[in-house]
């Protein structure tokens, strides 16, 4: 299995695609401006939510949510 890993900047344009597509103009302005403010200490959060998952596992995780939505089937 390999990983194709997207750029910094394709990520960013399809997260902006999809608060678009599910908050409207209004609220993802809001949320981009809140965003880019930051807070805390992301090392720590990651360890807390990630805790040594390898990427590999991670990508795991997330194929098999992905195949439980509906829009997958």
């Amino acid at each position: 299995m390999s990983v194709v890993v997207e750029s910094d900047l394709e990520i960013l344009r399809e997260a902006y695609a999809v608060l678009l597509k599910h908050l409207g103009a209004s609220k993802t302005a809001r949320f981009w401006l809140a965003w880019q403010v930051g807070s805390g200490d992301y090392l720590n959060l990651r360890e807390q939510l990630f805790g040594g998952q390898t990427v590999n596992e991670l990508y795991g995780q997330i194929a098999e949510f992905q195949e439980k939505l509906p829009l997958s089937k």
